[in-house]
């Protein structure tokens, strides 16, 4: 699949915003930390996927009821779903002038009732060595091992085209507005997971 930017300019997907708030200085110290032992951009871009994959709880996984969407937020509380914890790492990559990209999959919804409805799953792409490359932190658990690679994708699900899942191409400077609504709107995950959308 070829990725395709939203935007040709690529100083967006360096772009601070209130969500992701890369200025924070909670963002800024947890990035320095990061960045401390690593030799370079690519070390640092593994050790912040790293950390955000496992350091930050997904809270379907923890069974967190709460709903972050600041990045800053996001790495103060240590939770958040996919959409969060992919703020969170476009934060921590683009403090670091990493350029990071938003993007989306729709995949059969875990917990739907007859297991056929669908529900868009956030990733993020860097940018190494003139190409994209997709990387998931949603957080490994059993049949789950999501890894950073700029060598073959390794992300959490594989998109299965027979159960109608999708593979969204467009590379995105912003969080997707739909996504970003129904995050700021849902006052717990449980009313999160019924107003998520299902396709974009």
């Amino acid at each position: 699949m070829e990725l395709i930017q939203n935007t040709p300019d690529l100083s967006a997907y360096l772009a601070a915003d209130e969500v992701i708030d890369h200025y924070h200085p909670r963002v800024r110290e947890t990035a320095a930390r990061l960045a401390e032992g690593v030799a370079d951009s690519y070390g640092y871009a593994r050790a912040a996927y790293e950390f955000v994959r496992d350091a930050v709880p997904h809270s379907q996984d923890a069974g967190d009821p709460r709903v972050t969407w600041r990045a800053s937020d996001v790495l103060g509380l240590r939770t958040g779903i996919c959409h969060a914890k992919a703020h969170a790492l476009a934060a921590l990559l683009r403090a670091e002038d990493i350029p990071t990209a938003f993007c989306y999959q729709s995949l059969l919804h875990d917990d739907d009732d007859d297991g056929s409805g669908h529900v868009v799953h956030g990733l993020v792409a860097v940018r190494f060595n003139g190409a994209w490359h997709r990387q998931d932190c949603r957080g490994n658990k059993p049949g789950v091992d999501a890894r950073f690679s700029l060598d073959g994708e390794r992300l959490a699900f594989p998109v299965d085209p027979q159960s109608n899942e999708v593979d969204y191409p467009v590379l995105y400077a912003e969080p997707h507005p739909v996504v970003l609504s129904a995050l700021k709107a849902a006052p717990d995950r449980p009313h999160l997971w019924k107003t998520l959308p299902t396709a974009l």
